[in-house]
């Protein structure tokens, strides 16, 4: 068949199935005497694959050394040992998007919960705070000394050389 045919098949335009024969992920390509590229069936098969193992979050070098040349000779191991890592891969990403949430969730009850007679400035600086204790490897400051640089403590803080310079008026 033609590119359009396998595109119209596969779903995918034809310059995405040109770059996956680019890239050597593609390889059951045939070229006529004027040019044109004939695709087997089985690059509709390859084709779908491909595009099964990126919604599955693989990488398309994963899928390059994953694919065989023959549809007929998978590495049974080595797929196996990639399914696994990426399981392992999404479960540890799916711990690491909860632990997000629930920082994101608490960030926001601890932003609704403020005292309504505090200005604005008290209040950011009670939030950022909390928000620090919470995590307070992310600092660059001992454990014990959690807090909130003010202006002034900022300015004495920065070092010498690197210090803005301000023009005189």
């Amino acid at each position: 068949m033609k590119i359009g045919e396998l595109a119209q098949q596969s779903g995918l335009t034809p310059s995405r199935i040109r770059f996956y024969e680019r890239i050597g992920l593609l390889k059951t390509v045939d070229r006529r005497p004027n040019g044109y590229r004939t695709y087997s069936l089985q690059a509709v098969m390859i084709l779908g694959l491909i595009t099964t193992a990126q919604r599955a979050g693989f990488t398309l070098d994963e899928i390059r050394t994953l694919l065989p040349s023959d549809l007929t000779h998978w590495d049974h191991a080595a797929l196996m040992d990639a399914l696994t890592r990426k399981i392992a891969d999404i479960e540890a990403l799916q711990v690491r998007l909860t632990q997000s949430r629930a920082h994101l969730l608490r960030l926001i009850e601890d932003i609704q919960e403020r005292p309504d007679d505090m200005d604005c400035a008290a209040k950011a600086h009670r939030v950022l705070t909390n928000m620090l204790a919470d995590h307070p490897a992310a600092l660059d400051v001992p454990s014990g000394d959690i807090r909130l640089l003010n202006a002034k403590d900022r300015r004495q803080s920065v070092s010498p050389g690197r210090r803005r310079k301000t023009a005189s008026r």
